[in-house]
This record gives structure tokens, C-alpha cells and sequence, in this order.
């Protein structure tokens, strides 16, 4: 497992880490989320001995980074994906890592058929596309077959078919009872991908909990109703304290009560309902309710010019 406690950064004035303590555990695809600034990409290097802490630890396996005896047998990972001359063949170069740690030729094949990349294999590495170069970056990673999996962006640049390929391969490498870490801002592929999540917004720990559990969470007492009804049914439920958003087709958006209050609301006055089922937030949705108030980075709307005649 990854085991963070206290661990802080600065750059000068700046802290791009501030006292973060969680523990990243195996068995499980762990999505690792927050804006532009945040210090997922720190925190990710100081875990992997590349950044020194101002202050606090990162452990793998209850050892730091350079003490481990085969770090690649033990961690493989994905900041950059791109690595290696450009005048290399995708072969050469993961011949050249495993040969630097002790790693089998036969290796080399196996990764290159996983990624996918076995038919351009004797190509040059600086004529690869983003998603090949990803995939490389991928390749390598898995090189050491190792028990700990850091991704920083590993969907950056992939098609929809590798997308769906390494969502497939982080759930499988979890499913082993390794341990996966993976950044990404494409919350709509977390939501699909990770078990669990740690969200953290100007290098502070804002959330550290389970898929499940924070959207249950998030969702509580969120109704959608659907009544032919719909505003007769909206006056009796606000009547009642509840908050109600009437949508397309008179649908309605429920806080402040459970199901069954509101069904029996309905039944009381007489409003046939139609559908009435808890309305599950997507991650999108909370992780801007996390985050939001602290971007870093924000943008307004385009203003059109007016061009005097």
C-alpha cells in the first residue's frame, strides 16, 4: 500500500502540498482528483522520491521510494508518458529498462502485447502518436510486473477503444489485489473506473472515501417526480418544506424528504405519480461541490466584440 502522513511541500511561499495524510490501499482503483494547481502531480513525485518533502513521509510497502531493493518490480508508473530517444524503436527501449533492472527479454513481448503495440514495435518512437506514446508509457509501467500502479492522465490521448482498454486493465491489475493510483479531470471515466476516491483542492485532503459512499451521500433526500400533476404536486411538497425545481414536462427535482414522505404527499392530495426515484448526482456534480469555491484557475464566458461600422 501507498502511506502518506503529513506530507507537505512548498516552493518558496507557495505550500502545493499542505499536510496530506491518506492511505492508498491494494484491491482497489483509487482515483486521485482535484483542479489544476492542486498538487496531485507533487504529491505523485514525492511518493516516487523525485520531489524531497518540506515535510511528512511517503511509504510504499512501509519503505520510501529509494530504499526499495527493485523499485520496478514494486512500482511501475505513469507521469510522462514520454520517454526514451525519439530515434528508438518501442522494442529497444523497453529493452534497455529491463535490461537496467534485471527484468527478462521475454518480458518486453508480453507488455507489448498487452498495450497493444506488438505490430509497431520496430517503429521509431518520436513517429508515435499521443495514444501510442501512452501506451508505451503504460508498457513500461508494467514492465516489472509490479504490485503498486501510479497513472497520472493514462486516458490522455487514448481512442475511445483505449479508453475502454485501460479502464479494463486498472480494474483487472486492482481485481489481483494490487494497488492503483490514478489522476485524471475526466470525472465521467472515474466514475466508471475507481472504487474509491481522494479528492484534494490547494494541496488539502477534501475528501477520502468510497465511490458509493460519497455519491449516497451527496444524494440524500434527492428525488426526481414524475406526475401529470407536476405543479399542483410542486405547491404540495414545498408546503411541506421540501425544495422543488420544476424541469421539462412539469418534472420535478425533490430535496428535503425521503420516498416514501413524498409518496405519501402525493397519494394524500390525490397526485397520480408516475416515477419517482432518488436522483444520484454524477461525480461531476460533487466533485465541483468540493472543489469549486477553491479553483485556482477560472475562466469567464467569451464576450462577443462589437466592431464599430
Amino acid at each position: 500500500m501507498i502511506e502518506i502522513d503529513g506530507l507537505s511541500k512548498c516552493f518558496g511561499k507557495a505550500r502545493a502540498v499542505d499536510d496530506l495524510t491518506v492511505t492508498i490501499r491494494p484491491g482497489l482503483v483509487t482515483g486521485f482528483l482535484g483542479p489544476n494547481g492542486a498538487g496531485k502531480s507533487t504529491t505523485m513525485r514525492m511518493i516516487l522520491g523525485l520531489d524531497r518533502p518540506s515535510a511528512g513521509r511517503a511509504h510504499i510497502d512501509g519503505h520510501r521510494y529509494e530504499e526499495l531493493a527493485d523499485p520496478l518490480r514494486t512500482v511501475g508508473a505513469v507521469l510522462d508518458a514520454r520517454a526514451g530517444h525519439p530515434g528508438q524503436s518501442a522494442r529497444s527501449h523497453l529493452l534497455g529498462v529491463a535490461r537496467s533492472n534485471g527484468l527478462a527479454r521475454n518480458r518486453v513481448t508480453d507488455v507489448l502485447e498487452t498495450v497493444g503495440l506488438e505490430d509497431v514495435a520496430a517503429k521509431r518512437i518520436g513517429t508515435f502518436s499521443l495514444g501510442m506514446t501512452q501506451r508505451l508509457g503504460i508498457a513500461r509501467a508494467l514492465l516489472g510486473d509490479p504490485s503498486v500502479l501510479l497513472l497520472d492522465e493514462p486516458v490522455n490521448g487514448l481512442d475511445p477503444d483505449g479508453v475502454l482498454w485501460i479502464r479494463g486493465v486498472m480494474r483487472t491489475l486492482a481485481a489481483e489485489g494490487r494497488t492503483v493510483l490514478v489522476s485524471s479531470h475526466l470525472l465521467s471515466e472515474m466514475q466508471d473506473t475507481a472504487d474509491h476516491l481522494v479528492i484534494i483542492s490547494r494541496g488539502r485532503l477534501v475528501a477520502d472515501e468510497s465511490m458509493s459512499a460519497l455519491l449516497a451521500r451527496r444524494s440524500a433526500g434527492a428525488a426526481t417526480v414524475r406526475s401529470p400533476h407536476g405543479p399542483a404536486l410542486a405547491t404540495v411538497l414545498e408546503n411541506a418544506g421540501m425544495s422543488v425545481t420544476i424541469g421539462a414536462d412539469s418534472v420535478l427535482q425533490v430535496t428535503g424528504a425521503d420516498l416514501d414522505v413524498i409518496g405519501t404527499l402525493a397519494f394524500d392530495h390525490g397526485h397520480r405519480v408516475d416515477e419517482l426515484t432518488f436522483r444520484r448526482p454524477s461525480l461531476e456534480e460533487v466533485y465541483f461541490d468540493l472543489t469549486g469555491a477553491e479553483l485556482e484557475y477560472t475562466g469567464r464566458p467569451i464576450r462577443t466584440a462589437v466592431v464599430a461600422a
